[in-house]
């Protein structure tokens, strides 16, 4: 049985690094749910320049520098 969740739009308005992040993060996502199990931490701290710190843990760290610009509201 299949759910209809709602899709989310945020991906065509952000910006490049923005979507690299939310694009990686489905990746993770998607490899652990058919691995059958997998631990995923996200993190976020502004940083210089009011930009966007953005970490995502999942076996390696991969780190997204995100503008303020970049960020819908």
């Amino acid at each position: 049985m299949a759910e209809n969740f709602p899709q989310s739009n945020c991906g065509e308005a952000a910006g490049p690094q923005l979507r690299e992040a939310l694009d990686r993060i489905s990746q993770i996502v998607l490899d652990g749910l058919r691995h059958g199990h997998f631990r995923c931490a996200i993190s976020s701290v502004i940083g210089k320049g009011n930009r966007r710190d953005l970490v995502v843990e999942a076996g390696k760290s991969h780190k997204f520098t995100i503008p303020a610009e970049e960020v819908p509201h």
